[in-house]
């Protein structure tokens, strides 16, 4: 049975909060990576960036939908969560796009439970911590390098 530790990628590259998200975004297409852990000085996770959160900027500014009830407008959708796709639309840093407390799996974490994770919450990198140390990371090229080398 597969375990995170037997297919995550050990050589992780990240980015600081600071990073400039140009530079996120070449370093993710150079790469082919679809997300890169976010790391303080320290290399504590902070929270993960992922080409999601990249192409939202070219997104159109999301208008509020609202109805009317006896002279009272009723917003469809919450101003927060529009705020924060907004936020992230005119981000021009990591920390102003990122997804901050990412899900991530231990080394220990099968296979089978990885694959539930990220497609329950329509995730594809995750993170491995080992004693809240990043350890590795594991992106959908890892699982279909897993399924292609059980073929042979």
């Amino acid at each position: 049975m597969f375990k995170a530790s037997n297919i995550m990628t050990k050589k992780i590259v990240t980015v600081s909060p600071e990073t400039e998200i140009t530079a996120a975004a070449k370093l993710m297409f150079e790469n082919h990576f679809n997300g890169l852990p976010v790391v303080d000085e320290t290399d504590r996770l902070l929270g993960i960036i992922c080409q999601d959160d990249l192409i939202i900027q070219q997104k159109k500014v999301p208008l509020p939908s609202f109805f009317t009830l006896l002279d009272g407008i009723i917003p469809l959708a919450s101003y927060k969560k529009i705020e924060k796709e907004v936020e992230k639309m005119v981000a021009t840093t990591v920390a102003q796009a990122m997804v901050s407390n990412p899900i991530t799996v231990d080394p220990e974490t099968t296979l089978e439970d990885i694959a539930s994770l990220m497609l329950k919450n329509n995730v594809h990198t995750l993170p491995v911590l080992e004693q809240d140390k990043l350890v590795g990371i594991i992106g959908k090229e890892d699982i279909l390098r897993t399924l292609m080398s059980n073929e042979k």
